[in-house]
């Protein structure tokens, strides 16, 4: 009964250290946030892992000090263990939260939203790829060592070992097709032919690169659907990438028009609408003539925009803004379709023939006609029968 008493005792004291421990590293952290941004990160990182931390650690204290190891309390050891494993195990979530704030750390000085944000992607792609794989070995690292704390598992691994060569092959067999998108997953991260926040043309969908896994990729498509491929698809097909080494681009608007339609006063409408809008960013403009076949004629306008979204808009603007004005002022430029009415002339009188008119061998032709049916036979008849 002392015992239990004891127990109980110690575990309501590390109830209550655990609670003014959480409430002072709060507070503490509050008033660092205030003035630092790295310790409200923190904070929000690793706020309920320490916590758990420190209750798991505590109580872990309060039960081995109040149960004495003797034979007579044979489940201490069982408790324990489990203490043991529990506490691996928040203390793996706790360093991965630290890992995850240590590598964002330093993305705050990579801004995204800023007209050219090329190397702010690159690095923040390879920092979530890096997180992932951070993750991924500290897990593996506290399974492995939850698994080593029970009894038997070291000898295990000699078979395990032995075996490992068979085991390898057969692994390897059943998880190419994933491996291939682990690899790939870390050769796009780290080779800059894709970025989160790329514009991409994939399957003949426009879209951004949203999300880079270590064996998917999420694109972002422009009606907001989400097109998700494998790594491996990016490392062996073909793709357009619109903002690899800049977010500039440029873009064209084309127009078949009449042959009536005046160059010279369409391109300075052009640079009044231009002038109109920070859609456009200074660098092109141009408007020539590329085409005049078959009644129409074909303006082409060339523009150039501070990235791809802004860049559609521009080349809609142009669009709308260039038809609107051709309808007030120029009516005349509009395409037209020309159709040639031509009068129906009378059929002529046709003329009487006669066979002869399409023989090929007639009467006046013996000559001809005897050299394709050759010579008659004829019968040989005795005079005296005349």
């Amino acid at each position: 009964m002392d015992i239990l008493l004891r127990l109980l005792v110690s575990i309501g004291f590390a109830l209550l250290v655990t609670a003014v421990a959480s409430l002072v590293l709060h507070l503490v952290f509050r008033a660092l946030g205030r003035h630092e941004r790295w310790a409200a990160s923190l904070s929000r990182r690793t706020k309920h892992p320490t916590r758990t931390l420190l209750l798991v650690a505590l109580l872990w204290t309060a039960f081995a000090s109040s149960i004495p190891a003797t034979s007579a309390y044979e489940w201490r050891a069982t408790v324990s263990h489990v203490f043991l494993v529990v506490t691996i195990g928040v203390g793996t979530w706790f360093a991965c939260g630290l890992a995850i704030f240590l590598e964002s750390l330093g993305l705050h000085k990579y801004r995204v939203d800023v007209p050219d944000n090329r190397v702010a992607r690159r690095i923040r792609t390879q920092v979530l790829i890096l997180r992932r794989l951070t993750v991924a070995v500290l897990v593996i690292i506290g399974v492995g060592a939850i698994l080593l704390t029970f009894p038997g598992v070291e000898a295990a691994g000699a078979s395990v070992l032995a075996s490992a060569g068979l085991i390898s092959v057969i692994a390897g067999l059943a998880a190419q097709s994933t491996l291939g998108n682990v690899f790939a997953g870390m050769q796009l991260a780290f080779s800059g032919s894709i970025r989160v926040d790329d514009v991409v043309v994939v399957e003949q969908q426009w879209g951004r690169i949203e999300e880079i896994t270590l064996t998917y990729v999420v694109v972002h498509l422009w009606d907001d659907r989400r097109f998700v491929l494998p790594s491996t698809y990016f490392t062996s097909t073909p793709f357009e990438n619109w903002t690899r080494t800049n977010s500039e681009l440029l873009g064209a608007v084309e127009f078949d028009l009449d042959w009536r339609v005046r160059p010279g006063e369409m391109r300075v409408e052009l640079d009044r609408i231009l002038s109109r809008t920070e859609l456009w960013d200074q660098r092109v403009k141009v408007l020539q003539v590329t085409d005049a076949v078959q009644g129409y004629v074909r303006v082409r306008v060339l523009a150039t925009s501070h990235d791809a979204p802004s860049l559609f808009d521009l080349r809609c603007y142009i669009r709308e803004e260039l038809v609107d004005w051709i309808q007030r002022t120029h009516p005349d430029a509009l395409p037209i379709q020309r159709v040639q009415m031509v009068d129906e002339v009378a059929p002529r009188r046709r003329t009487a023939s006669t066979a002869s008119d399409s023989a090929l061998f007639t009467p006046d032709q013996d000559d001809r006609a005897a050299l394709f049916t050759g010579p008659i036979q004829t019968a040989h008849i005795p005079r005296s029968e005349q």
